[in-house]
């Protein structure tokens, strides 16, 4: 590929390493930097467990998640191998007309999630059906070449040089070269299921009775999109011509919609492919149950705030839509809170708390006493108390157990009046409060969500809701307050059942109790002078104004009070209880810093003020001034901020020059004007190449001599 620029250079992308667990990242931060040294061992080993517990419930929730598109996709393929196995009818029509059985799986725009999906699909193919399976990637097949030495590596278990392969189209397997090839994959596919036919009995049960006789060859596309036109056809059309021969079945990963494949593939190529669609969860769905079984639960102590929660679902919502993406935001709040909160060591299981209270130090005690929440606590109680919470250490230890306590309560108590209220504000025909239970706990979190105008209005809609939805949402109400496992929610429960009984006994009172005004609509109907009409109307309005309530909108009204009522009991924000700095993570600021990147902003303060980065108080320079210390590409930068539209490269080296020689007097002294040391020319080419490849310059077509500015503006 021709370029055009400054200077040419050459690029080396190293291979990115396995990413190292929570452990090797954050054990230096924890022990070596933390601002507070006391407890520092325990926060680490407390973080580390809570993140192992979250991942660990996070892994199966995916799972569980991904159950049903797995079991269909091996459906599938049971269906496809069970034909060619036994050559049935359908098989044979389909090697007559040469149709290739292909999976389209439409996954979403969450690329990012997507090679959790494929990982564990080629894990269920691999353990249940065959051990042929291939997974390939756009980016490592831009040819037909390419995409065969892949997918015959990936099959025979080889690795694969493609560099030292590109004249050549073979494969290393053992002692022997294969052709990469069609025939040659037939070739080996037939070995090695012979080979497996042959085995004895036992040694065949051991070693392969997982997978089936003659097991398909799985060739996963992994992002379809990505892959060439011309590539995908060669592939196709050389495949059905074999597919009597091979049991190839073809899965392709499509982010956007399944009529890709025909936009790519020409008519001929397409009617090659039997297709199934297969529709994964939408990410909107599988964010709502992480967040319903992460958040909205008292098994994990640490909770995220307000804002923090909306940092991180905005940025699912407005950036990517990866669920993997938000599970790593909530890792790093994790982090975060267990890094710069010295009272995070509380935050633990309520069979922890007792044991971890009375081992605090006196400074930890002051720190619970600088918290925002206590001393609010403190300016509510006697002045009696207030001498004793302020002074005694042994009595804060036994106040603060009995909040921590009274947090975890109120934590389960939550969430159970929670789930009620989102039963009643989902079945709703208007959503003020969100439909998702996610939006609903941002809005309990933020405010009293009682005193909000979205509150009013939904309160005014299930005044009037009928009696079959109040009935069914009644006992869905119940069913959550008696998964509670202690008796706060009895007298609850009971209210409830009562409330449904007496909806039971309106049925038989309902065909007495019927009040029908005919009389004046029979009256209006007579009436044809405009002025008379008018006021019979005004008299039927004033009539049903004051027209009495029956005994089921009295009903449905005690209903929605009542359920009021506990919303006001329960569900008030947690900003609002004592000790909520220690579970609470609430440093959305923080967050946001870490995930909205500004790369321009951070560069701009990398090359403009180096010192900030490197640690090293010799590149500060005050006033605006050029430090010849700094790196080169610092002094470039600097350079081209004080140049208009076009900078002429010339002027630009002159005065490079003269930064850098200027603590060197002699040197500068007798250099010449008209000539430039040979290395300090070196340096500045590549300064401005790499400014260049950071997007700063361009090469000008106006003048050969003189670079554009691509960046203007402060940051």
């Amino acid at each position: 590929m021709s370029t055009c620029s400054v200077s040419k250079g050459c690029f080396v992308f190293k291979p990115s390493t396995k990413k190292r667990r929570l452990s090797d990242k954050t054990a230096h931060d924890f022990r070596c930097t933390s601002n507070d040294s006391e407890d520092t061992e325990l926060r680490f080993v407390t973080c580390q467990s809570l993140w192992n517990q979250i991942k660990s419930e996070t892994e199966k929730i995916q799972e569980n998640l991904n159950k049903q598109l797995l079991d269909n996709l091996v459906r599938f393929l049971s269906r496809s191998h069970s034909d060619f196995q036994e050559k049935k009818t359908e098989w044979t029509c389909r090697m007559k007309f040469r149709e290739i059985p292909t999976a389209a799986l439409v996954l979403g725009v969450n690329v990012t999630d997507h090679d959790l999906t494929f990982r564990g699909l080629s894990d269920v193919l691999q353990d249940n059906i065959t051990p042929y399976v291939a997974l390939l990637e756009a980016k490592d097949c831009p040819g037909i070449k390419n995409l065969m030495q892949k997918l015959m590596g990936q099959l025979m278990k080889c690795d694969i040089d493609v560099d030292s392969l590109e004249d050549e189209d073979c494969v290393q397997v053992s002692q022997n070269r294969i052709r990469c090839s069609m025939p040659s994959l037939i070739s080996w596919y037939d070995s090695v299921t012979k080979k497996t036919d042959s085995e004895t009995p036992s040694k065949k049960r051991n070693s392969s009775s997982r997978h089936w006789q003659s097991p398909p060859v799985v060739v996963i596309f992994r992002d379809m999109e990505s892959f060439t036109t011309k590539v995908l056809q060669d592939f196709i059309v050389i495949s059905s011509q074999h597919i009597h021969e091979l049991p190839l079945v073809l899965i392709f990963g499509i982010a956007t919609s399944p009529m890709i494949i025909h936009r790519l593939l020409p008519h001929s190529v397409s009617s090659l492919l039997c297709i199934e669609l297969f529709q994964s969860l939408s990410c909107k769905e599988h964010l709502s149950t992480i967040i319903d079984k992460l958040l909205l639960t008292s098994r994990f102590p640490f909770k995220l705030g307000e804002k923090v929660l909306q940092v991180l679902i905005n940025i699912f919502l407005y950036h990517d839509f990866s669920v993997q993406n938000f599970i790593k935001g909530f890792q790093l709040c994790i982090v975060e809170h267990f890094y710069s909160q010295p009272l995070s060591v509380l935050c633990c299981h309520l069979a922890d708390i007792k044991k971890r209270v009375y081992s605090l130090s006196h400074n930890q005690c002051e720190n619970i006493r600088r918290l925002p929440s206590f001393r609010r606590y403190v300016e509510k109680q006697e002045s009696g108390k207030q001498i004793e919470l302020l002074t005694n250490d042994s009595f804060l230890k036994e106040e603060t157990e009995k909040l921590l306590e009274d947090l975890h309560v109120y934590h389960e108590n939550y969430v159970r009046i929670l789930r009620c209220l989102h039963v009643f504000t989902s079945s709703l025909p208007k959503y003020p409060l969100g439909k998702q239970i996610r939006e609903l706990h941002c809005a309990c979190l933020e405010n009293r969500v009682w005193e909000t105008e979205e509150y009013e209005s939904s309160l005014q809609l299930a005044r009037m809701l009928n009696k079959t939805d109040l009935v069914t949402i009644l006992q869905q109400c119940v069913e959550i307050l008696m998964s509670s496992s202690g008796k706060e929610f009895d007298r609850a429960v009971e209210k409830l059942k009562e409330f449904l009984t007496q909806f039971q006994n309106l049925e038989a009172e309902a065909s007495q109790e019927r009040d029908v005004s005919i009389s004046p609509q029979k009256e209006l109907q007579k009436k044809t002078d405009l002025y008379h009409l008018q006021k019979t109307l005004l008299e039927l309005k004033e009539s049903r104004r004051s027209k009495k309530l029956t005994k089921f909108e009295m009903l449905r009204f005690e209903v929605v009070d009542y359920i009021d009522s506990l919303v006001r009991r329960y569900l008030v924000p947690a900003h609002q209880r004592t000790l909520q700095e220690i579970v609470y993570f609430n440093g959305a600021a923080v967050l946001r810093g870490h995930l909205n990147a500004a790369p321009r902003t951070a560069l701009h303060t990398a090359l403009n003020n180096p010192h900030w980065y490197l640690k090293n108080q010799a590149l500060r320079c005050d006033g605006g001034g050029i430090s010849n210390k700094a790196p080169d590409i610092c002094i470039v930068y600097k350079l081209h901020l004080e140049c208009g539209r076009l900078i002429n490269l010339v002027d630009w080296l002159e005065a490079f020059s003269t930064v850098v020689m200027a603590a060197e007097e002699t040197n500068a002294d007798a250099a010449s004007s008209d000539q430039v040391d040979d290395v300090i020319h070196a340096r500045f080419i590549r300064a401005v190449s790499e400014l260049e490849l950071l997007g700063f310059i361009k090469p000008s077509k106006q003048k050969t001599d003189h670079v554009a500015r691509l960046t203007w503006g402060g940051c």
